[in-house]
């Protein structure tokens, strides 16, 4: 299929950013991969181009970073053809708009027509980050809700237990002849003579 852009879907590229430094970010092996280059000429074309990348367009993984994507990248089988497993240098990691920025250096029809693909797959995580931050923080006040209504509950518990606790069995009756009877005081006391 010379002359064809194969296009790959949005969800796949979501696949492709990353979480590095508080930033949403794509490597330059997998920009290359979907703007149809290899990665060397797009990281001369990008070196040729420093100007246009200021450092929230663009920044060198670290090897923690790196090795922290690696095994993400492993986990997820993202890396099928095992290229750019081993690199001279470490990648390069492009923010959105420097993804957007290196598809204006490249200027060809898949780069531009990937780069739509890019920026809309940022702007997909971006509202999928917005709405995770809203359920957390809902779910952080239903939590404090529950634990005051557990507290209660639990108060509660407390004083209805002894109510919910089956009666003392009723005594048993005594085997045997048993006489009752009533108490009378017994005198100890003699009664006196009186010398009449």
């Amino acid at each position: 299929m010379p002359g064809q852009t194969q296009l790959i879907p949005a969800p796949d590229i979501a696949l492709l950013i990353h979480a590095v430094r508080g930033q949403q970010v794509i490597l330059d092996t997998d920009l290359a991969r979907l703007y149809g280059v290899e990665t060397f000429r797009f990281n001369e074309a990008v070196k040729r181009n420093l100007a246009r990348f200021p450092a929230d367009f663009m920044f060198r993984l670290s090897k923690e970073e790196w090795s922290g994507i690696q095994a993400l990248r492993s986990q997820i089988a993202i890396l099928k053809t095992g290229r750019g497993a081993h690199r001279k240098y470490l990648p390069i990691a492009f923010t959105e708009h420097g993804a957007l920025m290196a598809a204006n250096l490249l200027n060809s029809p898949r780069a531009v027509a990937m780069s739509l693909y890019v920026i809309r797959a940022f702007v997909k995580m971006r509202a999928d980050l917005a709405a995770n931050a809203a359920i957390l923080k809902r779910l952080a006040e239903i939590d404090k809700t529950l634990l005051l209504h557990d507290g209660a509950l639990r108060d509660i518990y407390q004083k209805l237990r002894p109510l919910l606790e089956p009666p003392p069995p009723p005594p048993k009756p005594e085997i045997g002849f048993h006489v009752k009877e009533d108490a009378v005081p017994y005198r100890t006391k003699r009664a006196r003579l009186h010398n009449s």
